[in-house]
């Protein structure tokens, strides 16, 4: 898998764990792609400024300043960068602020190699294809719901609401398909590129996230359903 000139796609890594560092590194390596390993923040953002990574994959627990503040700032820096955070961190809350804050994916220590590797694998085609914009129009427009993917901004009842790249996925995927029951291993297929347990946990609270934001909106009526053993459903009206 390479990008623009037969060049390999480049994957950040960066973890303050020397060893397995350097098992992301071989693990990367093997599946075709470049490592660019950094064990701190700084080193980090260096390798993002001068080496343009296709994929992050990043530690919560670094320091000088921890994994959410470099989560954050490379955020800042790039609104399209696939981020997944690998962590032991398995916590509800920290799985809700990771997401928030703009991470893509989040992986939970101990790993499959082979999951990452097909996590890691399926952002950097997502990215060379541009697969979210060639499938979906620019603005989508159901009941009182109008998402602008190019703003990434979802405007109902007159408020502007702000999405992370997740959220605009998952919500221009239900809104494509509204009052339809949509399998959850298609949702995970389109919005993630795999399907397998850690897809539909960060699915799981990705579709709260965006239930709450309609909330704040002053949306009362629940417009994202769950489906027990099936999937999700967009009610529009």
């Amino acid at each position: 898998m390479s990008g623009d000139g037969g060049q390999r796609a480049r994957v950040l890594l960066v973890d303050d764990d020397r060893d397995l560092l350097a098992l992301l590194g071989f693990l990367v390596e093997q599946a075709g792609l470049e490592p660019l390993g950094a064990s701190d923040p700084v080193t980090a953002l260096d390798l993002f400024e001068k080496r343009e990574p296709a994929v992050a994959v990043l530690d919560l627990s670094l320091r000088p300043w921890d994994g959410f503040e470099l989560l954050a700032e490379l955020r800042r820096r790039s609104a399209t960068l696939p981020i997944i955070v690998l962590t032991a961190r398995n916590h509800e809350d920290d799985k809700v602020r990771a997401l928030d804050m703009g991470a893509d994916d989040y992986v939970v220590k101990p790993f499959g190699h082979r999951e990452l590797v097909a996590r890691v694998r399926a952002r950097v085609r997502r990215a060379e294809n541009g697969k979210a914009a060639e499938t979906m129009p620019p603005v989508l427009e159901v009941g009182r719901l109008r998402l602008d993917a190019v703003a990434q901004t979802l405007e109902i009842d007159g408020e502007i609401l702000r999405l992370t790249a997740t959220e605009l996925r998952l919500l221009q995927y239900l809104m494509a398909n509204s009052n339809t029951v949509v399998p959850t291993a298609a949702v995970a297929k389109h919005v993630w590129g795999y399907d397998d347990a850690p897809a539909r946990e960060v699915l799981r609270v990705t579709a709260y996230r965006l239930r709450r934001k309609l909330g704040r909106a002053g949306e009362h009526r629940r417009l994202i359903h769950t489906v027990p053993g099936v999937g999700l459903k967009l009610l529009a009206g």
